[in-house]
């Protein structure tokens, strides 16, 4: 009794584990090959599958998600001799798992070989201020390169990345002098701008400041002038006006001729031919108040003449004695 028993629960297990083995759950985003006496049968998707058990065998399960992979600092030579050393990181998704499985032993080594050798031919063509410079074109480049040589590997490489670009300890330090240096001489540049402009300000402040005071001075005196031609328009009005005699214009000469005598600069006088008539009438208003004066008849329009002739004074007397001795006497 006992050995069928025992033979029963060996029967158990077996329909147990032949259940477990026909029975596959596969994950989403995830995919298994499966062989069947060593060669490749099908490949599982996600879900439940049924495979025949102790005939066929899960030979791997790949993960058909997007992957990231960083791979170490490569030392790579630029065309101007330099070793730079590159961090590189790679995003890449499997697209079809019996290509990843049976084409390449190892497809992430035989990316990260392919990315060495491929930067290194591309960082070869450059000298280190373009690899500095240009990690676009570095990318896309890369990417391009491994997206072709992958696709028989049934991998699709979305994105190549550079983590760091480190150039020698030497050009660093170099580096570091020459952006210092350009940072030195940006400040003076904008220094000497700042300078500059401020004396493009200041001397468009003088040079306003000079028109306005320019324009202030000829209104000023343009206004100065206005003011005396219409004094002298009001005197002239009232003159007329008030129907001045010969006497008061000839008063009014004499107190401008010393205004007109002053001044250094003054070499030449000019005697209008008015000043005689004035003369002439002031001397007779005045009488006899001098030997030489107006009162004992001299007339400058006729000085020279008189002077010429010899004798013109004394006639002018007696003419001036006459004109006494007709006048009536004063009360």
């Amino acid at each position: 009794m006992q050995p069928i028993i025992i033979v029963l629960i060996i029967l158990v297990v077996l329909v147990f584990i032949a259940l477990v083995k026909t029975i596959q759950v596969i994950p989403q985003a995830s995919a298994a090959i499966v062989e069947r006496f060593g060669r490749y049968t099908r490949t599982l998707n996600a879900g439940l599958n049924i495979v025949v058990p102790f005939i066929d065998s899960i030979r791997n399960r790949i993960d058909l998600r997007e992957q990231v992979v960083p791979f170490p600092p490569q030392p790579v030579i630029t065309q101007d001799n330099l070793v730079v050393n590159i961090d590189t990181v790679i995003y890449y998704q499997v697209t079809d798992a019996r290509a990843a499985t049976y084409e390449v032993a190892s497809y992430i080594q035989a990316i990260e070989q392919l990315t060495v050798t491929t930067l290194r031919n591309i960082i070869g063509g450059m000298d280190l201020e373009r690899t500095l410079t240009s990690r676009e074109e570095i990318n896309a480049a890369l990417r391009g390169v491994l997206d072709e040589a992958t696709g028989k590997w049934g991998i699709r490489v979305n994105r190549v990345e550079l983590k760091a670009i480190e150039p020698p300890t030497s050009i660093q330090d170099s580096m570091e002098k020459q952006m210092r240096a350009d940072r030195d001489k940006r400040a003076a540049i904008l220094q000497a701008e700042g300078v500059r402009q401020s004396e493009i300000l200041r001397a468009e402040g003088e040079k306003q400041s000079s028109i306005l005071r320019a324009e202030g001075d000829a209104k000023a005196a343009a206004l100065r002038a206005e003011g005396e031609a219409q004094a002298i328009r009001t005197v002239f009005e009232s003159i007329h006006a008030g129907d001045a005699d010969q006497k008061l214009l000839a008063y009014q000469y004499l107190q401008m001729l010393p205004k007109l005598a002053e001044g250094d600069a003054n070499k030449l006088w000019i005697v209008p031919s008015e000043i005689g008539d004035a003369l002439k009438g002031l001397s007779g208003a005045m009488g006899n108040f001098g030997p030489m004066g107006a009162a004992s008849g001299f007339n400058p329009q006729n000085a020279g003449k008189d002077a010429g002739s010899g004798g013109g004074i004394p006639a002018a007397r007696d003419k001036n004695a006459a004109e006494r001795r007709e006048q009536p006497p004063i009360d």
